[in-house]
């Protein structure tokens, strides 16, 4: 894995086990929820891609861009 820095929107660092909170409301494709704008996520986890993180939101394991976080 290359070294490179995940930020979120206001270009916090971001890190494995972060909390940080939605932007914007997004809709889940395939799940057919809507995450709301200002919901919780708890324990992200960074990829392989510096845009992305993995997540667990209402025991959905999903993947949110970073350009939709804030970081808690």
């Amino acid at each position: 894995m290359s070294d490179f820095i995940v930020k979120d929107s206001n270009g916090n660092q971001l890190n494995d086990g972060d909390s940080v909170t939605l932007i914007k409301s997004l809709k889940v494709k395939g799940g057919g929820t809507t995450l709301k704008q200002g919901t919780l996520v708890k324990k992200i986890r960074l990829t392989d891609n510096e845009e992305e993180v993995d997540c667990k939101v209402d025991g959905m394991s999903i993947v949110l861009r970073t350009e939709f976080l804030k970081k808690r």
